[in-house]
């Protein structure tokens, strides 16, 4: 049990971290400013060991099925963070400028069709999992600067591509007001699932290749 609150708390501290990182992302007027600085959500999120589901679906492709447990209770924190962090910030003297904002976001992903939803979380899921593990690899070979470098950029591209980020769009979601809310579930189905198929496709082709 003590586990379980653990792993939500971490959940959670991440969704509100993303937020904060939404919040400068709608703040800032230049698109790779503003890209940048978002990173610095998933900078904290790795420092700090918070749990983010972009960073731990990937390993269900080399854990055994219980893994998914905490994976979805992970999802979970991240919901509860990202539903606190964007209630919160709705609510503050900035609250109608980036509501309006988020809400022009969120609004061109839910209007997409669910197979591109899917697609667009597919190259997320990969770049997430290229910042959270290739960060985890390069911390552990020392080189700090390189972890910092593989952090910023696959954050960076994802964003000014337009790919979906489940949880970094929860953020937008909450941030809006929870705007077309009637869209949302099933928006956030086919990212979550786009979301994890994309972080597995690294860790699955590697465990491929070494079996080969």
């Amino acid at each position: 049990m003590k586990k379980s609150i653990g792993i939500v708390m971490g959940g959670v501290m991440a969704g509100f971290m993303l937020s904060i990182g939404c919040a400068v992302k709608l703040s800032v007027d230049n698109a790779v400013a503003g890209s940048f600085l978002f990173s610095l959500g998933l900078f904290a999120i790795i420092t700090f060991g918070f749990g983010l589901f972009t960073g731990k679906a990937g390993y269900m492709a080399v854990n055994p099925p219980s893994y998914i447990g905490e994976v979805a209770l992970v999802l979970l924190g991240n919901l509860i963070g990202t539903a606190i962090g964007g209630t919160l910030l709705h609510i503050t003297r900035f609250g109608a400028e980036l509501s309006s904002a988020a809400a022009g976001v969120m609004a061109g992903k839910m209007s997409d069709g669910p197979l591109s939803m899917v697609v667009l979380a597919v190259f997320c899921g990969v770049l997430m999992f290229t910042a959270v593990d290739g960060s985890k690899r390069l911390r552990e070979n020392k080189n700090f600067a390189g972890s910092l470098f593989i952090i910023c950029v696959p954050v960076m591209v994802f964003i000014l591509c337009g790919f979906n980020h489940s949880i970094a769009d929860m953020g937008y979601f909450f941030i809006s007001g929870c705007a077309d809310a009637g869209k949302a579930p099933l928006y956030f189905v086919m990212v979550i699932i786009g979301n994890a198929l994309g972080c597995m496709a690294i860790p699955a082709a590697e465990k491929i290749i070494k079996l080969n």
